[in-house]
């Protein structure tokens, strides 16, 4: 799996500990998602380019480093994703921030778009798309052609958890992606769910389940 990152650094697992905890309350549950998001993004953006520059300190000339301007665009999947966006936002302020709607149909299980707002120069932009649970993949293979479609053309994509079945298909419908998760758990269940897990997302984020 040469484009799938796991995230392993011990302030991100022990978080995801606290996060898996099913008495772990919605404030307790969201702040934790922005940490561990934070924590994330500096991996994320551990390759953004670089370029030298002249400056003066208070001894002396010197030349520094500093980001070459290469945009950035993150773009949660609702509603889940959105909780990731604000801990990424700590470290990346100045990016501009779309949104990705989509459910599934019932009939065919496939992905139906629902809502899509994106930067105007989207296909400028490395874009980072925030999804905390991939389970069956169906939903992160529809926004990620989404997209492309709108002229993405370097994606980076931000998980909590991963099931593998999951992670796969998404690998071979997406293979130029680069994946980024917390975990990669055992599977997921009839229903969808991710074991073990940490349940709704959404519903633990905000409070209605």
């Amino acid at each position: 799996m040469n484009n799938v990152t796991v995230v392993s650094h011990p302030l991100i697992q022990h978080k995801l500990t606290m996060l898996r905890d099913k008495n772990t309350p919605p404030k307790d549950f969201r702040e934790l998602v922005r940490e561990i998001s934070m924590l994330m993004a500096y991996e994320v953006t551990r390759s953004l380019p670089l370029k030298d520059i002249d400056i003066e300190t208070p001894m002396a000339k010197t030349r520094g480093k500093v980001l070459s301007g290469q945009d950035i665009a993150i773009v949660p999947v609702l509603r889940a994703g959105l909780g990731m966006v604000d801990g990424m936002l700590d470290l990346i302020p100045n990016a501009k921030i779309g949104h990705i709607g989509l459910y599934r149909n019932e009939e065919t299980l496939q992905p139906v778009e629902y809502y899509c707002k994106l930067p105007a120069d989207i296909e400028h932009r490395i874009v980072i798309i925030t999804e905390p649970m991939l389970s069956t993949g169906g939903s992160m293979i529809g926004a990620l052609s989404m997209l492309k479609k709108r002229g993405a053309k370097k994606i980076k994509s931000i998980h909590l958890v991963c099931a593998p079945e999951g992670l796969k298909r998404v690998m071979e419908a997406h293979p130029d992606v680069e994946i980024y998760t917390a975990a990669i758990d055992e599977r997921y269940d009839e229903t969808g769910y991710i074991i073990p897990g940490l349940g709704d997302a959404g519903d633990r984020l905000f409070g209605t389940k």
